[in-house]
């Protein structure tokens, strides 16, 4: 089995790396006739072609800036960030494994037996995120009236904006998606026409307290998909550096484990395969890989040049609020 580990450790860039591993995977895939693999080297191919290719790169970032420059007339007393990044290597690479070994497992649960790959493949779907734009918004303490509470005014903010967001963006050439059909129902706060687009962790938290509104857009200009995150300053830090971090990644590990144990073991080979090659990157010690652009003192001191681990900035734009005295026109 070729997993992603193996081409970490010869000083090569993320570009090399792609393109060794779907060479060889490719050549694997055909010899074993191997169609899950093949799937993955399609997915691979998707990820070359981003890194590649991807000049209309800037002409998504300045069509997003224009609601960016709707909300600093809108929301002057706001303080907010425009994020965008393209997903990681090692992050996308879980994902993709992660996904088989989750719906296989779903699969095999609820038929006992496995899926064609046909069936995989429909359930797994396309992986939409791989570019993904995140908006945080905050309001300043000095922006606050004696007794408001500043948790439900951003929130109430951040749905007004959820609120703007599609119809603006169709404008700029973005088309937004039903991904699939949410398990709860969003906010009320969401016009009712918009919701089955947002999927709403806000009012509906994830199992480690994530709170965030996710919208997924295609771009009809470029042919891609990409994902739009709106969150408070206090749903990004908790996301980013409190407990909905390590929760996240403990509950994942849990989770494959529990699904190991109730796959008989030999019996679906592209689970087996997909398992180990995300257990591989979970047992990684970024310390020791060697990839241009990239070094690490252990797993949580990270100077990551290269898009492997935290994934390539494609911007952020900043606006950082009016002060309390000035005049608001």
């Amino acid at each position: 089995m070729i997993s992603l580990n193996d081409y970490l450790y010869e000083g090569d860039t993320v570009l090399k790396i792609l393109h060794r591993y779907y060479g060889d995977l490719k050549e694997e895939a055909y010899q074993t006739n191997s169609s899950v693999d093949k799937l993955h080297c399609d997915f691979l191919l998707q990820q070359i072609d981003l890194l590649e290719h991807n000049d209309f790169l800037t002409s998504q970032s300045q069509r997003l800036r224009e609601f960016y420059k709707y909300m600093t007339d809108e929301y002057p007393t706001l303080a907010f960030t425009f994020k965008g990044r393209i997903k990681s290597l090692l992050r996308s690479e879980q994902k993709f494994n992660g996904n088989i070994v989750e719906n296989v497992y779903e699969y095999y649960t609820e038929n006992k037996k496995f899926p064609s790959v046909e069936q995989l493949q429909q359930r797994m779907g396309i992986i939409r995120d791989l570019i993904a734009y995140r908006i945080v918004l905050s309001i300043p303490k000095c922006h606050l009236k004696e007794g408001e509470n500043r948790e439900k005014k951003e929130q109430r903010y951040l749905y007004e904006i959820a609120n703007a967001l599609p119809e603006f963006l169709k404008d700029k050439g973005f088309s937004a998606k039903i991904y699939k059909m949410p398990e709860t129902s969003p906010s009320e706060a969401i016009d009712k026409k918009l919701r089955p687009y947002y999927r709403d962790y806000i009012k509906n938290p994830s199992f480690n307290g994530y709170r965030s509104l996710h919208i997924t857009f295609y771009d009809n200009y470029s042919g891609s998909y990409l994902e739009v995150q709106i969150r408070t300053k206090e749903m990004d830090d908790y996301a980013e550096i409190g407990p909905a971090h390590h929760l996240g990644y403990e509950k994942k590990q849990e989770e494959e484990r529990r699904r190991r144990d109730q796959i008989p073991k030999g019996e679906c080979l592209y689970f087996d395969e997909a398992y180990e090659r995300g257990i591989l990157l979970q047992q990684l010690d970024l310390s020791k890989i060697d990839v241009n652009m990239f070094s690490a003192v252990n797993n949580q001191l990270v100077n990551d040049g290269c898009g492997l681990y935290r994934g390539r900035l494609i911007l952020p734009y900043e606006h950082l609020s009016r002060f309390q005295n000035d005049i608001i026109d």
